[in-house]
């Protein structure tokens, strides 16, 4: 439990200090009042602070996987939660995961859910992992949930890596290519200008050239011209000030339905979030788990607001006597395909299996369809590259070529 430091008053008036340790701010004021101390100010030790902010940074997904795995294996060789959290903290050798370790072994002794716990550290675990687990806990799976995230973690983590690998060849080159380009407008195309003045009077100036003159003249120009900002960096500045803007209207409520909205359109981020609520769902179902709470709990991991008002829409049908394939379909975040064979699972009473089988059959899907996408995106980003330079070339070699031709 966390250290904290207090000021505060005896009855005589004379002022006190000292440091407790508890699990909160206002467990310290209840024990202050029982020894007829005025709390006056309350706060985190210094030192914890300090640990409470190196807790806050990031872990990488590696080592999260490893500690899912790990904790799934402990769990299912029969050691306790709480031994396993506090075997894993005593071995690893990550400053911040030691520390957030730490702080979910103490809340779990205090009899805090191991979901819950995990939920105070937002920037290491996030919010797919605490839904699970809290499906996991609810269900009494928690080995198989947590084995189940390990595998997801890492396959994140190996696709991201094929991504990077497959992107950072053409990335560089497309950074060259454009510094290049940039450079040879803002610099070099200049020089040809007194070379098109007679074909831009006469009016038979390419539009590929007008086109080039006109950015390369923007570029050169300044936004405000006391202080010399050139337009290029004022786009810049206003370019990460939406950004900026646009990522807190996200956090609102408003913005994140339009966000999880959007998301949905991409076909593959539909497809990972819908097998992770088949597979949760049905191993929810498999395990006993009824399937009004079994809905509830799996509606969390899709990780899509949207979806899971859809499934929370179906589950009060389904407690109203309802089948769950009518609503599923009804809502329209579900396709024909996944309906008809939910159907067909009720009617056969092996729902679990058949979740369990959508979910397979959606994720193997999915991941072949992404393999595909990172070896077309290089070849696709060479031709953008290679039509920008195309252009710049034909811009600058056409009105030589029409001069030439009028001699």
């Amino acid at each position: 439990m966390p250290d904290f430091q207090y000021i505060a008053r005896e009855l005589s008036g004379r002022e006190v200090t000292g440091v407790l340790t508890a699990v909160n701010e206002a467990e310290v004021a209840g024990s202050l009042t029982t020894q007829r101390l005025f709390p006056l100010k309350i706060e985190l030790a210094e030192e914890e602070k300090k640990q409470r902010k190196y807790a806050g940074r990031r872990v990488g997904a590696r080592h999260l996987a490893t500690f899912y795995s790990q904790l799934s294996d402990l769990l299912t060789s029969g050691v306790p939660l709480l031994r396993s959290l506090d075997l894993l903290e005593r071995q690893t050798t990550r400053g911040a995961m030691k520390l957030v370790l730490n702080d979910v072994r103490d809340q779990v002794a205090d009899g805090t859910p191991l979901a819950t716990a995990m939920g105070q550290h937002p920037k290491i675990f996030g919010e797919l992992a605490i839904s699970m687990v809290r499906a996991g806990e609810e269900g009494g799976f928690l080995e198989e949930v947590l084995k189940r995230v390990s595998m997801f973690t890492e396959h994140q983590e190996d696709l991201k890596g094929r991504v990077v690998g497959a992107v950072a060849y053409p990335a560089f080159l497309v950074t060259v290519g454009l510094a290049v380009v940039i450079v040879m407008i803002v610099w070099f195309v200049p020089k040809f200008e007194p070379i098109f003045v007679r074909l831009a009077k006469t009016g038979d100036l390419p539009w590929a050239t007008t086109t080039l003159l006109g950015i390369s003249g923007f570029l050169q120009a300044t936004a405000i011209e006391s202080l010399g900002i050139p337009v290029w960096a004022l786009g810049l500045l206003v370019m990460a000030a939406a950004v900026f803007a646009v990522n807190n209207w996200v956090k609102t409520e408003t913005g994140r339905v339009f966000y999880h909205g959007l998301r949905l359109r991409l076909g593959v981020i539909r497809s990972l979030a819908t097998a992770r609520f088949c597979r949760i769902f049905g191993t929810l179902l498999a395990n006993g788990v009824p399937i009004l709470l079994s809905l509830r709990i799996a509606k969390d991991a899709t990780g899509n607001v949207i979806l899971a008002e859809a499934i929370d829409t179906a589950a009060d049908s389904v407690q109203s006597g309802k089948t769950l394939s009518g609503p599923l379909a009804a809502s329209g975040q579900f396709s024909n395909e996944i309906v008809e064979m939910i159907s067909v699972g009720e009617e056969a009473n092996n729902l679990e299996q058949v979740l369990v089988n959508i979910s397979d059959n959606l994720e193997r899907r999915t991941y072949r369809q992404l393999e595909l996408g990172v070896r077309f995106l290089e070849p696709v980003m060479l031709m953008m590259i290679a039509g920008i330079v195309l252009f710049v070339v034909a811009a600058l070699l056409l009105p030589i070529f029409q001069s030439s031709g009028t001699l």
